[in-house]
């Protein structure tokens, strides 16, 4: 079964949310954080840390 990237991490997200149950705030700073790291020069060591 192929399932879109998008559609896996938005069910990912939605069940840490719900399991977890993080204050929103820290969610909205973790995505935005991670959108605005991931087109800076440090996009390169994130990846190699993730990796």
């Amino acid at each position: 079964m192929d399932v879109p990237l998008w559609l896996a991490l938005l069910a990912v997200g939605w069940l840490g949310v719900k399991l977890a149950r993080p204050p929103w705030w820290l969610v909205v700073v973790l995505l935005l954080g991670g959108y605005l790291v991931a087109d800076t020069f440090l996009s390169p060591t994130v990846d190699s840390l993730v990796k």
